[in-house]
This record gives C-alpha cells, structure tokens and sequence, in this order.
C-alpha cells in the first residue's frame, strides 16, 4: 500500500508541475500574443460603411455611393428567425460560452487531424464572437498565431459587450456573397425582400453562406447550395428554432433567388456630378462612400427630363441645318453584314438611336440593315429620299453643299451609319439618317424665388464629356446682358419712355487702332426710339448710347451686383455682353430680376442628414417658431414666414425691366414663344460671328436659361441667333412644363401706375392708337398731355428724355442728337 501511496502520490505531484508549467505556458503565450492587439473597445465607436444616397426633391433615387452593398439594421429591428438561423447555422451555444466554445474547438481539432496531409483547408470552430473579433480587428491569415490572437479577443469583447451587441456587430458586418454586406442588404439582393418578409428557408439559405460564399452560389452551385440550406434547416429543427412541419415544409420549398430589381434612378448625372463634388469638399470622400448620408437635393425629376429632351432636341435641329459629316465607318462588302454589324459597339452620344448598314442605294430609297438596341436579332428597314434632304454635304465656316435630289448623294453601300425608327409601330421599316452633334450647349431651370436649381443638363450627353457647361464653361452672354445695362439707366432717371437715338456710333480706340463702329444685327437705324422698344429689339446702338451716357463704371457695379461679373472691366464693348460669365451666374441674376430685385443663393442640396437621421447642413437658414411641437393644427396661427432676402434693386425698377422682357416675347426678338399664351419674358444673347446663340425666359415662378456654341469657339453659322438656336429650347421646356398650368400674371409690386402707351412712340396713348400696352411707371415720372410728341415732320416736341451728346444732361426739350 506505501508503494501505491507513493506512487500516487508522485504522479499527483508530477501532474500539479505539468498542470503548473501549462499554466505559465499559457500564461506566456497570453502576454505574447497580447503584446500587439488591436483596441477591441474601438467596436463600441463602430460605424459600419454605409451608402450614400442622394435624393431628387420629390424621394426619388438620383444615384448611390458605396464601397460595401450594406443596410445597417439595429439588433431590435432583425426578426428572431434571422437571429436563430446564423446561431443554429454558426454558433448553437452562443448565449452559453464566454467567447470560446471548448466543444467546437475540440471537435475542429479532431477534424483537422483527420485531414492532416489531404491538402484540405483547416476548419476553425469559431465562435460568433471569434468572428466578430476576425472580421473587425484581425485578418483572414490562416494560421494558429492569428486563432491566438482571435479567442483573446474574443474573451475580451465578451467582458466589454452584451450579447445582443456582440450579434448586432456580426449580423451587419459579415459579408454575405456578390458584394452584400450584412443581412438586410443580402436579403434585398437575393431575394428583393425585407428581412421580416423572408421565409424560414430563404433565411437558411443566407445564413448558409458565412463559411464560404462564393461555393454556395446558386446560379454556379446549386446542388451545393441546396444541401447547404437545407443542412442549416435541419440545424435549426434540432436546437428548436422551428418545428418538425415547417423544417419538413421548408426543405422542399425550391431555393429559387429573386435578384433586388435595378433601383429606377433620376438620370440627371451633371446635376449628380454637382452634388458629388459639394460632399467630397465639404465632407470628403470618406463620409461620401462609406457615411451613410442621405442628400435631399432640389432636383425636379420632370422638369430635368424636359430640360434635358430640350437640349438634345435643340443641338439635333442645329447639327441637321449644317449637313452631313459622313459614315461612322465604310464595309469592304456587305457579304455576312450581320455579323459584322454585331460586333460594331455603338458610339457614345447615340442614345436611343440604333446602328445600320447600308445593303442597297437608289435615287429614291437606301435599304438598310439594322442592328436593334434591345435585340441580337438584325432587322432590315429604309430610309426614303424625304428622310435624306437635310444631309448635304458638310463643308467647314458651316458653308453646305448642294441640295439632295436623289438617296445615293449621301450614301453607299456598305456605310455604318445611325438611324431612328420614324414610327414604333410594330413592324414598322421606315428610319431616319441621324448624326451626333459635335455643337454642345447647356440649360438650366432655376426657381427664381429661392435660387434653388430645378434641372441642370450641362452637354449633349455626360459620357461623352463630362463638362458641366452649365456652371463651368465662360462664355460671352452677348445681348442677355443688356437688360442689365438697361437697369442700370432705369437707376440713374431713364423710363420705359424715354427716347433715345438710334443712328451709328464711332468711338476712336486710340493711335494706330481702328475705330470701333458697332451696328444693329439689321444693319438698320431706326432714328429716335423708346427704351422699350430698344431692348425689346435688342437695339445694339441704343444700348450703347445709354452705356456712354450714364457711364461703363454703374454698369460695371450692377453687374457685380447682381453676380455677374466680379470684376467687369469698363469697356464700352461691355455693354453689348463681351465679358465672359456662366450660364449659372446669369440665369441666378435674372432670377433677382424676376423676383422683385432680392438676393438669391442658387443651391442645388436642400439638406444633408447623417446615418442617425440628424440634419448636418441646410440650405434655409431661417428659423422655424414652435417647430416640434406637437399642438393640434387647429391651435396654431398661420405662421410668418420671414424673408431675409436683402434688396439689391428698387422691386419697382425690376418690374420695369421685366415687363419690357415680355415685351421682349410679345413684340421683340423671343416672339417664337409668343403661341404658349402664357405670361412669359425673356431675352435673346447672340455673340461676335454668331459664335454663342442664348436664351434666358422666365415665367412668374421659373427661370430657363440656354446657350449653345462649341467647345473651341467658333461661329455656329450666319444667321444662327439666339432667337433661332436658342429660344426654340426654351420654348419646348416650357411647352412641357406649362401644359395643364393656368397661367399666372407677372406680381407687379406697390408704388407703381399703370399707364396706357403707344409703345412705337412711347408717349401717351391717342384715340385710334393701335399700339397700346399697359406700361408701369414709378409715380410723377409718366409722360403728360401737355407734353408734345414726336409726329413726321420730325421732333416738334418731346414727351420724353432726348439723348444728347455725354457733355451734355438729359432734358425735356426740342434738343436732340443725330
């Protein structure tokens, strides 16, 4: 018996020093691989990347940014089934271990042991937790060191954090599959569902995919996908998460995957590219592609789409005026057509347009072959001579060559071209030839009460240049300044009128230089004029006169007001719109204009919330009483809105110029748009050499300004106005966007008389006067009865100012300036 007491007892010694030095053993291998771990208590500041979305004003989709496909769901709103299939699935004794699950470790072991030399991928047993501590704070290294690493955090992350947060940290972050992250975002792109709408097995099958994603796939996997699935079912029966008739019906449901349909997004990708830019420098490109902010922007989705329609139509129209540029490219033979055809990509710019060969010409007809957008079948059609005639011959300074009498002038056989069906009718063959502009242009609708940009379309088609025209390109404006000049002679005296000389005009630019002699567009002088009628018109000479009569220096200030110009040199010539501006600035100054003179910000972003919901910028700055104060509506008073706009003009003078832009439409250059019957101004801009054709009109509500020019400035063509290039894109946005609106008259401010004119003499309306308007005069400033007027035996008396030389003042006499 001592034998066996010492034995005994040796052996229990013998075990307590091995039990010892396993314990310094661990305790050595615990201070060595702690001595580099990452913070694990970074996970309770965790912000999981989230996208950013921007929203046009009405909630619909304008784009998203994301580096990760991921929806962050707290752990209150996942349903208990997603929660119990990912522990069924991952981790059965989750809400038992302290962080490490002892059975799973044993059992990954033997398992391990057993494929010891057969090549196979080790096994881990890891816990939730031990994947939590993986996935947010070690890396996918396969080895014991990096196991080490992991369960020390894990018993770490176990003391600092519940249960439910831990399983929070998990079910948002781990990544699922084809780019989703998370269980929600996977839900949505593999079954387009919400998390509650998910059925027990499609829940299955998600939590099936943490151990290896891309080998459960069921479009490239399905066998392995399906035995997965249904291995996860039985795991869930077994713990109790679901009852023997839903696991046996749910095994046989067919894993079939309902792909998340395409979000339908609000094309409007130069107005995107604005927004893009403002988060980046404001935020940076962190808080864009993983901050989870959402955008509300001002963008109007039809007004963008009408906007856009406008441009494109417009450009069409242009580039169809000055002739055919030729084929895309030229077969050797039409032998195997199609095949050839099918290969061709379609340029950028064709839209909707679709890619054709040429099979056969004659004088009346081309026979085509048609490669359809939407089709891999090719389909054949023709273009008749009628669909050709706008296609002579190209020639450069935009010269055309001779007209087109037979089909075979413009085409051969085996040209590529692009073509556009006339009808959509079902077996419809009729096409018309079509051609990509190489002119390029810009509109944009602004609200002209808040600044704020309805629609911008900055080119003819962003993925052919990313130039935003809108806010980016200088041009010169032409005569869509000119109200600006005659603004500033309201400013200083002048009345919608006063007379002033049209005749020519010679200014000495100094020794060795040639003098400036301006002229009308006409070529025509037209002798004493009202002002109305001079802006109306956009008389060149007259503008002039009034610029060297009250001095370059006062219209160099408006300009400046108004947002312009910053720093207006004062030439003369800046008076005809010389200068160089954008069509944004110049669209938010008529905007001011139309409003009555108050200043506006433009703004394309209403407000910016962070992931928490929490408003981070707002564009309106003013204060809102009582706002979150829950009081029945039946309670509250009409609140006051306030209006902190300042005043850069007086409202009344405003109005003046804005009532002789309608004129402008209703008698003057923007008469094209005279036939919608609705209260609108405007004012046509033509460049030097016709090298820029603009457009700005406005209804009480909204300003539309367009250009168009090329790129590398060069002349669009002799008599390619504003009034001819431009207006016409403003007209059919408006035609759009007033349809189905009554109209509504311009708001004509207090402190204003209406007066009956003959606006071809600007004097006072006469029995028998067939030229009557109703013109706003600022009181004590109207012209009077007794005041004679200009009749044809010359000027016997005048009602109104007579320009005079600048040496001279204006006055109420028989002088005058020829």
């Amino acid at each position: 018996m001592k034998i066996i007491g010492r034995a005994l007892t040796t052996l229990i010694s013998f075990g307590a020093i091995v039990a010892l030095i396993a314990l310094v053993a661990l305790f050595y291998v615990i201070q060595y691989y702690s001595a580099d771990l990452p913070d694990y208590t970074q996970l309770a500041e965790y912000t999981p990347n989230v996208a950013t979305r921007f929203h046009a004003a009405d909630g619909q989709l304008i784009e998203e940014y994301a580096t990760e496909k991921r929806i962050f769901v707290p752990i209150f709103a996942i349903p208990d089934k997603v929660k119990n299939a990912f522990i069924a699935a991952e981790d059965k004794n989750f809400y038992g271990h302290p962080g490490l699950d002892i059975y799973g470790i044993t059992r990954a072991i033997v398992t391990n042991i057993k494929n010891y030399g057969s090549g196979r991928r080790p096994v881990g047993g890891s816990t939730i937790t031990q994947q939590v501590a993986k996935n947010f704070l070690l890396t996918n290294e396969v080895s014991y060191k990096r196991k080490f690493k992991e369960a020390i955090i894990a018993f770490r992350i176990e003391k600092a954090f519940s249960k439910n947060e831990i399983l929070e940290l998990y079910l948002n972050e781990i990544y699922l599959g084809k780019g989703h992250y998370g269980v929600a975002a996977s839900a949505l792109g593999y079954f387009n569902k919400s998390l509650e709408d998910l059925e027990v097995h499609e829940v299955a099958y998600l939590a099936a995919l943490p151990k290896a994603p891309n080998n459960y796939q069921v479009d490239r996997s399905p066998d392995a996908a399906l035995y997965r699935r249904n291995w996860v079912l039985r795991r869930m029966f077994e713990d109790g998460y679901i009852d023997q008739d839903t696991y046996t019906a749910s095994k046989e449901k067919e894993l079939k995957l309902q792909p998340q349909r395409i979000l339908e997004t609000v094309d409007a990708d130069y107005f995107n590219e604005e927004i893009r830019r403002f988060i980046i420098e404001k935020y940076g490109e962190d808080a864009l592609y993983r901050g989870g902010l959402s955008v509300r922007t001002t963008l109007n989705p039809k007004y963008q789409k009408w906007a856009a329609q406008s441009l494109i139509r417009g450009l069409r129209d242009y580039d169809k005026r000055h002739g055919w540029r030729g084929p895309l490219q030229t077969f050797d033979s039409i032998d195997d057509w199609a095949t050839k055809l099918s290969v061709i990509q379609k340029p950028e710019g064709a839209k909707d347009w679709d890619l054709a060969v040429v099979l056969s010409v004659s004088a009346e007809k081309v026979d085509i072959g048609v490669k359809t957008e939407n089709s891999t079948d090719m389909k054949q059609g023709e273009i008749t001579l009628d669909n050709l005639k706008w296609a002579r011959e190209w020639k450069p300074r935009q010269f055309l060559g001779e007209r087109i009498t037979a089909a075979d002038q413009v085409l051969n056989v085996g040209d590529v071209i692009l073509v556009s069906p006339i009808s959509k009718e079902k077996g419809n063959k009729a096409y018309e030839l079509e051609q990509i502009p190489n002119v390029q242009g810009a509109i944009i609708v602004m609200d002209v009460h808040t600044g704020r940009v309805l629609a911008i379309q900055g080119g003819y088609d962003y993925n052919m240049s990313e130039f935003n025209r809108v806010t980016q390109a200088m041009r010169q404006p032409g005569s869509a300044f000119k109200p600006f000049v005659y603004l500033s002679a309201m400013n200083n005296g002048f009345t919608p009128s006063h007379l002033v000389l049209d005749a020519p005009f010679v200014m000495d630019q100094g020794q060795g230089k040639e003098q400036w002699k301006p002229s009308n567009y006409s070529g025509e002088y037209y002798g004493l004029t009202p002002v109305r009628v001079g802006l109306e018109k956009s008389r060149n000479l007259m503008t002039i006169r009034l610029a060297d009569y009250i001095g370059m220096e006062k219209i160099s200030d408006i300009g400046a007001e108004f947002g312009i110009f910053d720093n207006m040199p004062s030439y003369l010539s800046m008076s005809l719109g010389s200068g160089e501006t954008t069509l944004y600035r110049l669209v938010n100054a008529y905007s001011m204009l139309v409003n009555g003179g108050k200043t506006i910000t433009p703004s394309f972003i209403d407000r910016v919330q962070d992931r928490y919901g929490n408003t981070v910028f707002q564009h309106d700055q003013r204060g809102c009483e009582r706002c979150g104060d829950f009081i029945a509506w039946e309670e509250q008073t009409v609140p006051s809105i306030p209006d902190k706009r300042s005043q850069i003009t007086d409202p009344r003078l405003a109005f003046q110029i804005t009532s002789m832009l309608e004129g402008v439409v209703q008698r003057g250059t923007g008469q094209s748009l005279k036939s919608l019957n609705h209260p609108i101004g405007g004012k046509t801009g033509t460049t030097n050499d016709f090298k820029d054709a603009w457009f700005i009109g406005f209804t009480p509500n909204l300003v539309v300004g367009t250009y168009v020019g090329f790129d590398e400035p060069r002349t669009l063509g002799r008599r390619e106005t504003g009034s001819k290039v431009a207006a016409p894109i403003v007209k059919y946005f408006f035609e759009q966007s007033l349809n189905d609106v009554s109209p509504i008259p311009f708001r004509i401010p207090d402190g204003l008389n209406l007066v009956r004119i003959n606006t071809k003499t600007g004097a006072l309306a006469q029995p028998g006067d067939k030229n009557i308007i109703l013109e706003p005069f600022i009181p004590g400033t109207e012209p009077h009865d007794n005041m004679l007027i200009l009749d044809s035996q010359g000027l016997t008396n005048s009602p109104n100012i007579i320009l005079t030389p600048k040496t001279a003042e204006p006055s109420f006499g028989t002088g005058g300036f020829y």
